[in-house]
């Protein structure tokens, strides 16, 4: 596997193999999540490429870009074995280098869940996938559901600005015990652990209600509010149930219906969200 390091050396390689290559970008510290993302990419193109690149533009004051888990080594053990083919990690000054000042902006689905609680983040998010989807050339790109308003968003903006590449969205990769996996999980603590299995547990209500026939929103966000409630330690951000296309809030579930919610355990943000009827 090749690691490239540099913006002209990664455009160098993909004008060499236009037309061929499957991007996954990450943020590294690396999991099984990522992994099941890059051997999907493997059977959709013959070259897979994943950027490991923890984003300045998208964090925010006070968040935890200082602190976010890095290890490029282990990374490039774990993206060998799902079969990729180069590692572009480039750093932040090339990137963004002195005097930059281009953003890309998503409007009004950027403004729900995430966006309401980080402003700034998805143009970070979204600057950075384009210069991404610029610098790699990949004929299609794969992203987890996880970050379900993510993926939404970068749909938006590829299709807006009439970005001529797929965009596959795969599913949510859990731990045995239904936590989803992140890279984030590492900074909690063993009790803080046990207590984020809230999450899971919120979803399995909702999903449980919806299942009886519940459709009152009310009355799901009631149900689902009332487990992570019995962990006094969890700090919800927002807990949601909506348009799953244009993330607007809903009074009454349907089919299809989003059901996403952020949680803080010991000063780590956590996010899930399950697709209501999908299950």
């Amino acid at each position: 596997m090749r690691v490239i390091q540099t913006v002209a050396e990664m455009q160098q390689f993909a004008r060499e193999h236009r037309g061929q290559i499957a991007l996954v970008p990450t943020m590294g510290y690396l999991h099984a999540g990522h992994a099941s993302l890059m051997i999907e990419a493997k059977k959709r193109a013959p070259i897979v490429v994943a950027s490991v690149f923890v984003n300045p533009t998208q964090f925010g004051v006070n968040e935890d870009l200082d602190s976010y888990p890095r290890d490029l080594e282990r990374d490039k053990q774990i993206a060998t074995e799902a079969g990729v083919d180069v590692i572009f990690a480039p750093t932040a000054p090339d990137m963004y280098p002195k005097g930059y000042l281009t953003y890309v902006n998503v409007e009004g689905i950027t403004g729900h869940l995430c966006g309401a609680s980080r402003p700034g983040h998805f143009r970070g998010v979204t600057t950075v996938v384009a210069k991404l989807f610029n610098i790699v050339a990949p004929k299609v790109a794969l992203f987890g559901k996880k970050d379900f308003q993510q993926l939404a968003v970068i749909r938006r903006m590829v299709r807006d600005l009439n970005m001529d590449l797929e965009i596959v969205g795969m599913p949510i990769v859990r731990e045995a015990d239904g936590l989803a996996m992140s890279s984030r999980n590492t900074k909690l603590s063993a009790e803080d652990r046990r207590k984020a299995l809230c999450l899971y547990r919120s979803i399995g209500a909702a999903r449980t209600a919806f299942a009886a026939g519940e459709r009152s929103v009310a009355k799901l966000r009631e149900t689902a509010v009332s487990v992570i409630a019995a962990e006094p330690a969890a700090e919800i951000d927002y807990l949601e149930f909506r348009d799953p296309d244009s993330l607007e809030p809903l009074e009454t579930a349907e089919a299809r219906t989003l059901y996403a919610l952020a949680v803080r355990l010991g000063g780590v943000r956590l996010i899930d969200n399950c697709i209501l009827g999908e299950e």
